[in-house]
């Protein structure tokens, strides 16, 4: 399992009742419902790894997290999951109230534009920059978002809602493997792990 989704399992509560938008092929949900006993599901827009969730017994959703979210009951969750998939959202603060409506906290994780080799591809090259992380040229990328980790610090503040905890990452081996970073972390980090609530830390 990815390094950033191992971070996350670690923050949620045994028994807990989990919601995975945009859940891939199910790999942290998996997880958590054997080793946390949570009750998981999840949404996921491609049919393909929808199909390999079900078969691992997992209840997941196909369709769009942005218009499935709005049928979800106030409050029906302790943990809404929106992993490595913000950058990729059309309307971030739209879907990030929903997620604290349905649920009582948020936990979303991104990949970081602010990392120190991205600067400097930028600077050097002068091409928009290409990682690991961000694998894809200008003109197929899905992601239509440009995150740092001071900008969803800013973000979350300037939307009057609260961060309950953050964890900045180092990530190598295919991003399954990776290190907290301390120092500098919108320099160092390749991805941001965010929990995030109300203004009341609810």
């Amino acid at each position: 399992m990815r390094y950033d989704l191992q971070i996350i399992a670690s923050w949620i509560e045994p028994g807990s009742k989990v919601i995975d938008l945009g859940c891939g092929e199910g790999d942290l949900l998996q997880h958590l419902i054997s080793n946390k006993g949570v009750q998981g599901t999840g949404i996921e827009l491609n049919e393909e790894k929808v199909a390999r969730c079900i078969e691992k017994g997992l209840s997941v959703l196909q369709g769009d997290i942005n218009e499935e979210v709005h049928d979800y009951p106030e409050g029906r969750f302790d943990y809404v999951i929106l992993s490595q998939t913000l950058q990729q959202v059309f309307q971030p603060d739209e879907l990030i109230r929903a997620m604290l409506r349905m649920g009582r906290k948020g936990i979303v994780s991104f990949p970081n534009f602010s990392h120190w080799q991205i600067r400097l591809q930028l600077l050097f090259s002068g091409y928009a920059p290409v990682s690991r992380q961000l694998p894809y040229q200008w003109f197929d990328t899905p992601n239509i978002r440009v995150i740092t980790l001071k900008d969803f610090r800013r973000f979350v503040h300037d939307v009057g809602l609260k961060v309950l905890k953050e964890a900045a990452i180092d990530t190598h081996t295919q991003d399954r493997y990776g290190s907290m970073v301390q120092w500098f972390p919108n320099l160092r980090a390749t991805y941001g792990i965010f929990m995030i609530g109300g203004s009341e830390g609810a």
